[in-house]
């Protein structure tokens, strides 16, 4: 496995595969921003690395701590409806413990500024309801991974899964799942 130093070059880095936590306890050494999601550092590292320089950013505009106000199924969701912590109370609360903000809901949240919570309900139950797959987006490798794994190999376990993946990561190039990782089993 590559190691991710100040002397690794951009275009190798590229062929890596590195963990959030590792692109994070990588900028927090160089001084680089830690915020953002996988892409975000990865970026910053790939012009770091480039440059010898931190990446100049815009100022985002930070989400308001919203004045939490009590919420009711007839409560509008609202734009940039964030995840937070009351919102989880509240849906474990209507739906139960075994409520999950899962990406297809985040979607519909976000997509759905005045719809109700009552919605979100009936829409996350109809979600939860759904066959259809869910896209799994490109810094989910991990995840994309297995689920290619487990499509051409049913017969395999979760621990043979992980496996084959520590071994690809490990390589040089994509991490899209092949029948040749097998070959580490």
């Amino acid at each position: 496995m590559v190691q991710l130093t100040r002397n690794l070059k951009a275009e190798d880095f590229k062929q890596y595969y590195f963990l959030k936590d590792e692109l994070k306890d990588f900028c927090r050494s160089e001084g680089l921003k830690v915020s953002g999601s996988k892409e975000d550092l990865e970026n910053r590292i790939i012009h770091y690395l480039s440059t010898g320089e931190a990446l100049t950013e815009p100022n985002i505009k930070q989400f308001s701590n919203e004045a939490s106000s009590e919420i009711t199924l007839d409560s509008r969701l609202g734009e940039n409806f964030r995840c937070s912590e009351d919102k989880r109370e509240f849906f474990e609360k209507e739906i139960g413990s075994t409520f999950k903000f899962k990406v297809k809901f985040q979607k519909w949240l976000k997509s759905n500024p005045d719809k109700t919570y009552r919605d979100a309900i009936d829409a996350y139950r109809e979600l939860q309801n759904s066959k259809e797959k869910t896209e799994i987006g490109k810094q989910f490798q991990y995840n994309q991974y297995i689920r290619d794994f487990f499509e051409d190999n049913d017969d395999k376990s979760l621990d043979d899964a992980i496996r084959c993946w520590k071994y690809k990561k490990g390589l040089k190039g994509h991490n899209r799942y092949e029948k040749s990782d097998l070959e580490i089993l």
